[in-house]
């Protein structure tokens, strides 16, 4: 994979989301860039590659060599399909072209795997049949999307975080279908600083 852009930080994906096509919706959002402006997550050296291995999409230690510039943009668009499909769905309304184009997508074949024996210590692990093929992962992405949008109960939990500034969606499991936040270590922590923040400006005025 060509590094076609450099982080000017490590970034650690997230899989926090509840469903992996909410996963690659949430890479729009990566908060980096170089000094001549934000870049695209996906693309650079450990980009995409890196979020495959961390979405589960391939197991750790698959040749990606074939990954390049052509899979960045075909997942890119895929993510920006499944965002306006999932925030549609969330406000109520219809995004027909988006969801013909996930309807597409998702009737390709996903990867075939394996189960095998575990070199070190001969324990079941998977492996992918073959050498995965961008349109087979798009489609097991794509799937994802379907599964989710179909499914009454998954469907009526989709949120949007709260967190100031942040997009993300999720799908909320939690008691009682409370949850405010895509993540209570992040956008929950800063919600709770900002909340001390504004109590302590308040009674240094009082």
């Amino acid at each position: 994979m060509t590094a076609d852009a450099t982080r000017t930080a490590p970034y650690d994906w997230r899989f926090d989301s509840g469903r992996l096509c909410l996963d690659l919706v949430a890479t729009a959002d990566v908060p980096w860039s170089t000094g001549t402006g934000r870049q695209e997550p996906l693309a650079g050296e450990g980009g995409l590659g890196s979020w495959l291995v961390g979405a589960r999409l391939v197991p750790a230690g698959t040749p990606l060599a074939a990954v390049d510039g052509h899979w960045v943009e075909r997942f890119v668009e895929l993510r920006g399909r499944l965002s306006q499909l999932v925030r549609a769905e969330i406000e109520g309304r219809i995004a027909e072209s988006a969801l013909e184009r996930v309807n597409a997508l998702a009737a390709g074949a996903p990867p075939a795997v394996r189960a095998v024996r575990d070199s070190d210590n001969g324990t079941l692990v998977w492996t992918l049949a073959t050498a995965p093929e961008c349109g087979q992962l798009l489609a097991a992405v794509a799937r994802d999307a379907v599964e989710l949008l179909t499914d009454p109960l998954a469907r009526a939990r989709l949120r949007q975080c709260e967190g100031e500034s942040c997009r993300r969606v999720y799908v909320d499991t939690s008691r009682g279908r409370r949850r405010r936040w895509c993540s209570s270590e992040v956008c929950g922590n800063r919600e709770r600083v900002a909340r001390h923040r504004r109590r302590v400006a308040a009674m240094a005025r009082a």
